[in-house]
């Protein structure tokens, strides 16, 4: 798979120089949106899937220092060998539990640009990480806080409700 650390590094300006760094360092890269006009903030991985072959993860809501360490988190156990459910609440949120649900390719392009990118095109996977109401209710369960729907657009080709 040709990435943009295929890149020579001089084509690249000094943000996707940062970018690509950051992975070859690291293994991956986190990147933040900040909440606009209404819209909810979100954090998503690039390098989950050249690094471990497993999906990057978009996340929604959450506080983005909050955000950057369930990544974090996840990434380490993914290393680890111990690689979380998918479409199956399970503790992905701390102790907390969340849900992993595969994001169809039709989002790519509004809320996963660097990945896009960075794998030169649609070329990889990704999962949205949602998380519960107080009450333990998903999004797409009766009864969910309202809010808490709103907070989590479904990029998803699932529908709720």
């Amino acid at each position: 798979m040709q990435t943009k650390l295929d890149a020579p590094f001089g084509t690249l300006d000094a943000n996707e120089q940062k970018f690509v760094a950051t992975i070859r360092e690291h293994g991956w890269f986190s990147t933040h949106i900040l909440e606009e006009d209404g819209l909810p903030g979100f954090s998503f991985t690039t390098g989950f899937w050249l690094e471990q072959r497993f999906p990057e993860i978009i996340l929604f809501s959450i506080p983005r220092h909050d955000r950057h360490e369930i990544l974090w988190d996840l990434y380490r156990d993914i290393l680890d060998g111990d690689l979380p459910p998918i479409g199956a609440p399970a503790p992905l949120l701390g102790q907390h539990p969340g849900v992993l649900m595969p994001v169809a390719r039709k989002n790519y392009a509004e809320h996963l640009g660097w990945c896009m990118w960075f794998y030169q095109g649609e070329d990889f996977p990704c999962l949205q990480l949602f998380w519960p109401d107080r009450w333990g209710r998903f999004p797409w369960e009766e009864g969910c806080d309202p809010e808490v729907v709103e907070l989590q657009p479904n990029l998803t080709d699932t529908p709720w409700r």
